[in-house]
């Protein structure tokens, strides 16, 4: 039983009252008297709370959290008094959030029910632990609170952001996929392998009318062509230490494993192999590409655990596993990260040698906070100085990208947040003009 803010504020203007009584004695007869009844309103107040267990609260979220997104959380509460009653909610929510805001009033009317939303949006995978629900109950009186521990302790797993795999699912069943950013890539000449004769519909290309086929069916036709299927697409994840920094509270690890779960998706559902690889000072996981029904679910749960290692990366293991591990052609997309010139001319002789056997696409970060200083005013010579060491190194990545263009390699140089939406863009556009193998 706890006593409330009003308990003590009442008690406390009687003990003043009381104080005032020894100079008027007819005052502290009334006081005594108002005494009485408070202490009698206590006594009732804590017997409507405590003679029945009047609250249960039950927890409701996904067995599982996306990374990096807003997760619902529900707190259904329900009430057995005959009366109105007044919550506070407290909900211990996994320490990693470090939340201490999740506390909520709530007001159930006799025999009521509520529920309670809030959302969590972590920024690591991993299991997180969820503990009780405190629920601090009183009556109108407000003089006591009952304290109830409802629910039951939980544990979580986040994954991956399979929430944005949702998100391109319903805009692409739509065909609003524009609104996440996918530029819609121009097709440079006819794709070779034939599909089918439809009918003709606004938008179709004239140059594909069948004019043979107008003229049996007395209507305009037209020949629908289908890009080269079952084109093998690799995500090589680096998980040294060039990818342990982060941005907005994620690692540029975690940005990479959303990105090419999401990519993996996209590519699937244009008929190609997703197959993953990660690697650090060797190569640490490899899933074949397939087609097959679950691929997806085996990708996510294969992206779950990874976490990043303290050392360099040997791109030379690598490249010596891809040799022996795939055989056919494929499009490896490298995510990674260079800091300078420096850092990719240790390891270009490698990913020139990978890029003899395979297309090679290396995606590699901005610093986004870097670029908004660089775009900040200067007020001082130390200013100056400053902002010409950080155009350096802007003018570093851009440099990376010409030189990796001038050995074949193709680049994508992006920030942590547009990384997703530039990686799929890049796939389309080199799978519209045919260039994946």
């Amino acid at each position: 039983m706890f006593l409330t803010k009003r308990f003590y504020f009442i008690l406390a203007s009687l003990t003043l009252l009381a104080g005032f009584g020894y100079v008027y004695p007819l005052l502290f007869m009334g006081v005594k008297v108002l005494l009485f009844i408070f202490a009698a309103m206590v006594v009732v107040d804590a017997v409507m709370l405590y003679h029945r267990r009047g609250i249960t609260a039950k927890r409701t979220c996904s067995e599982r959290f996306s990374n990096g997104d807003k997760n619902v959380v529900k707190i259904s509460l329900e009430s057995k008094y005959s009366f109105p009653v007044w919550l506070t909610v407290i909900d211990e929510a996994p320490e990693v959030f470090q939340r201490r805001d999740i506390s909520y009033k709530s007001h159930l009317v006799a025999m009521g029910k509520n529920t309670i939303r809030y959302t969590l949006t972590p920024k690591k995978r991993g299991v997180y632990s969820f503990g009780k629900i405190r629920c601090f109950t009183c009556t109108v009186l407000g003089l006591v609170e009952r304290r109830y521990t409802l629910g039951e302790a939980e544990d979580v797993k986040v994954y991956p952001s399979y929430m944005m795999l949702n998100r391109y699912e319903l805009l692409a069943i739509s065909n609003n996929l524009t609104e996440m950013g996918i530029k819609r890539i121009r097709r440079v000449g006819n794709n070779t392998e034939f599909e089918q004769i439809k009918d003709y519909v606004k938008g179709d290309e004239y140059r594909n009318i069948n004019w043979k086929a107008s003229a049996r069916r007395n209507q305009l036709m037209v020949n629908v062509y289908r890009d080269e299927r079952s084109q093998q697409i690799f995500s090589v994840i680096d998980k040294g230490r060039v990818m342990q920094q982060s941005f907005r509270g994620m690692t540029l690890l975690d940005y990479s494993i959303n990105a090419a779960l999401v990519l993996s998706y996209v590519a699937m559902r244009r008929d190609d192999k997703a197959g993953l690889i990660t690697f650090a000072d060797k190569l640490d996981t490899f899933v074949a590409p397939s087609l097959r029904t679950g691929q997806m679910q085996l990708l996510l749960e294969s992206l779950y655990a990874q976490e990043t290692q303290f050392g360099e990366s040997d791109f030379s293991s690598l490249c010596a596993n891809v040799h022996k591990l795939v055989s056919k052609r494929s499009l490896f997309i490298v995510y990674t990260n260079f800091s300078g010139i420096t850092a990719l001319n240790r390891q270009l002789a490698y990913l020139k040698l990978l890029s003899q056997w395979h297309r090679v696409l290396v995606v590699f970060f901005e610093d986004a906070e870097m670029n908004d200083y660089i775009r900040s005013p200067k007020h001082s010579v130390e200013d100056y100085y400053q902002h010409v060491i950080a155009e350096k190194f802007a003018y570093e990545k851009r440099l990376i990208v010409s030189t990796l263009r001038q050995h074949g390699i193709f680049s994508v140089l992006t920030t942590p947040d547009k990384l997703s939406i530039d990686v799929i863009n890049k796939y389309l556009e080199m799978k519209q003009r045919q260039i994946l193998t």
